[in-house]
């Protein structure tokens, strides 16, 4: 039997990281969250880069036509600031929209500060691929993907990982199947119906 895995595109976009006036700490984050989430292996192609709207939209259709991923995620450029276009660029790309993911998204961080109004973070299938646009810090990056838990670990607010495994599975077709990804419950817990869960 073939080992499944999954194939993750990582996209940071921003001008100074990518001009290397500061470290990008966006892939490194999300690199180090994927491995502790992530039961399934996976392969992942990261690309840094400025906020350039074509530029992004080039960079996301590349990762879903050419490098093949099933997930792809993206961190920053997602405020109100003028330079701030990567929502535009993800949806000049997009088949459909999942707007489930950045209303979700928003509730979390709304627990944390009001000003999590003002992202603009959406999520959109193309292809075969689901992708998402997540915020710029690390900490926020956390929180939007594993929820939030109380201090007796019970589930506050979900966090939005937790629907992507069933996401992707929803994408399968006869020709195309899609890997059947699992997580560590103890970080985020996957979510399936009982009829879509395969057994151990």
């Amino acid at each position: 039997m073939v080992k499944q895995f999954i194939k993750i595109g990582l996209v940071s976009i921003s001008d100074r990281a990518s001009q290397g006036v500061y470290e990008d700490k966006g892939i490194p984050s999300l690199q180090a969250w994927l491995a502790k989430a992530l039961i399934t292996p996976f392969e992942i192609e990261a690309r840094l880069i400025p906020d350039e709207q074509e530029l992004i939209s080039s960079t996301l259709a590349d990762l879903v036509d050419h490098q093949q991923c099933h997930l792809v995620l993206t961190t920053g450029g997602t405020g109100p600031a003028l330079r701030d276009v990567t929502p535009e660029a993800t949806l000049a790309i997009a088949d459909r929209e999942m707007p489930g993911f950045g209303e979700q998204m928003r509730q979390i961080s709304l627990q944390f500060v009001p000003t999590a109004i003002l992202s603009r973070q959406v999520a959109v299938i193309r292809k075969q691929c689901l992708i998402i646009n997540l915020p710029g810090q690390p900490k926020a990056i956390q929180e939007t993907l594993e929820g939030l838990k109380d201090a007796n670990g019970k589930v506050i607010a979900h966090g939005i990982f937790a629907a992507v495994p069933y996401c992707l599975d929803l994408l399968a077709t006869a020709d195309t199947p899609m890997p059947y990804v699992e997580t560590h419950a103890e970080v985020v817990a996957a979510f399936r119906p009982k009829s879509a869960i395969k057994p151990a």
